[in-house]
């Protein structure tokens, strides 16, 4: 059974830029859903004062977060306009060649950090059926 990566990002909303984000983030979640059949889940949240957004989604395996990278990367560049991207942390062990990836999204849509978790130890009771 593949381990299930939980993929986290936190981000400054720009002053001034929070309806246009959370419009832009409304299309995203559309396409996300109409294109990626196998994500688990794809979310979005908002502190009370608008400030902060986090965006946080699962997978069933590293497969399907770089399917996720490949197929909605293109659409992540015009939301910097209305973000700071300060973290990204990953929950599981992805590939290599994914951590470059988000290493290359936080230099393009902020100047934060990515941070790998591995796992110790757990139960999993999200199915992808």
């Amino acid at each position: 059974m593949s381990e299930v990566i939980i993929y986290v990002d936190q981000s400054t909303v720009r002053d001034g830029k929070l309806d246009e984000l959370k419009a832009a983030m409304t299309e995203l979640v559309e396409f996300v859903n109409a294109n990626e059949p196998d994500i688990l889940s794809y979310n979005v949240y908002f502190s009370e004062d608008g400030n902060q957004m986090a965006v946080v989604h699962a997978h069933a395996d590293s497969a399907s977060l770089a399917y996720h990278m490949q197929v909605a990367g293109p659409e992540f560049p015009p939301i910097g306009e209305f973000i700071e991207l300060e973290a990204i942390d990953v929950y599981g062990r992805p590939s290599e060649e994914l951590v470059h990836v988000f290493e290359e999204k936080v230099s393009t849509l902020g100047h934060g950090r990515v941070s790998i978790h591995d796992r110790h130890d757990g139960i999993d009771r999200i199915s992808s059926d």
